[in-house]
């Protein structure tokens, strides 16, 4: 198997010669070229044809947002952003780029190449398997769908990994005040869940805000799983849902996990639930969206064809988890069609 041909796209010489020195320790990594500004990286791409590129958000002469909505229509290549702290990481997802890593905020030689080595990489392997013709800027929202069953308690859950930022907007931006309240598990490392957060309730709707533990689960509002090391649960406190969010370990190797949050909500929830699986690498999310469909829930899968990366929907699809499998822009009337059915 041949091995995956890499861009370095970083301005600092220290870091950029330890990601060129770390990555090319793995046999399945060949790191083709490295340039420390947008410019070079467009010579790079031209003459070497990288298989995937990595790239820092703030660079000399044009930084890397911009690069990318250059880059993206004229040289599609998947692309792992690595950023510091900054809702910018978002508007690079929405120019194109698969996924990201948060930079760690460290001095040691150690830390960086543990980082490296255990999240970068795995980001790029991801990287490499990526629908790129998939990553599409999401529209407008289109004529609102309405609910027309109301008053009943109902619980909307997704869950999604890589490509699922833009996914989950896509589906949400749709939804009125008048959707049932809605969980989600999307894998992001700690800190940007509440910017993500921030930027849907922005952008959406509905409210959208970062869980905390006691948040009540209302419609016409979502509460995101923070990223770090707690897992969210749904309960029912007095009638009424909330969330709990604990700190536990990793369950498919993601803290939060899907699978917890939708094997809590089988429990609680049960017919009164709906499940959605959209976008993302491994497993995670396919037991517990299982559960729900045993449990009486409804749920839907994204299809292959939108996917940018077919993994959790198609693991899930495969154990018989997913009742409906739809494409993403399709994904929102067919919620409302079962909500109110419900």
């Amino acid at each position: 198997m041949l091995p995956i041909k890499i861009l370095i796209v970083e301005d600092s010489l220290v870091f950029r010669e330890l990601l060129v020195q770390n990555l090319s320790k793995d046999p399945a990594i060949q790191v083709v070229a490295v340039a420390k500004d947008p410019f070079e990286a467009r010579d790079a791409i031209l003459a070497h044809h990288p298989d995937v590129m990595t790239l820092d958000v703030e660079l000399p002469r044009m930084n890397g947002i911009e690069f990318l909505r250059k880059l993206m229509p004229q040289y599609p290549l998947p692309v792992v952003v690595i950023s510091s702290l900054s809702d910018k990481v978002f508007d690079a997802l929405n120019a194109g780029a698969v996924d990201f890593v948060a930079k760690p905020a460290v001095s040691s030689r150690a830390q960086l190449e543990e980082f490296i080595k255990n999240e970068l990489l795995v980001k790029i392997k991801i990287a490499s398997t990526a629908k790129i013709s998939n990553i599409k800027k999401v529209t407008m929202a289109q004529e609102q769908q309405k609910l027309a069953v109301k008053g009943k308690d109902l619980i909307v859950a997704i869950g999604a990994s890589t490509g699922g930022t833009e996914a989950i907007f896509s589906v949400v931006k749709e939804f009125g005040t008048d959707i049932p309240g809605i969980v989600v598990v999307q894998h992001m490392p700690p800190g940007f869940t509440e910017m993500y957060a921030k930027r849907l309730n922005d952008q959406c709707r509905i409210k959208v805000k970062e869980a905390r533990t006691g948040d009540r689960v209302l419609p016409g509002s979502m509460l995101i799983a923070p990223g770090g090391d707690m897992h969210m649960h749904l309960l029912k406190v007095n009638g009424v849902y909330q969330v709990e969010c604990k700190k536990g370990p990793r369950v498919n190797g993601h803290c939060p996990s899907v699978d917890v949050l939708f094997d809590s909500v089988a429990k609680v929830a049960g017919r009164d639930a709906l499940g959605i699986i959209l976008t993302g690498m491994g497993g995670d999310g396919a037991k517990g969206l299982l559960a729900m469909r045993q449990a009486g829930a409804k749920t839907i899968g994204q299809d292959e064809s939108t996917c940018v990366v077919y993994g959790m929907p198609k693991v899930a699809y495969d154990l018989g988890a997913v009742e409906y499998q739809e494409k993403l822009s399709d994904i929102p009337r067919r919620t409302y069609a079962l909500l109110n059915k419900m």
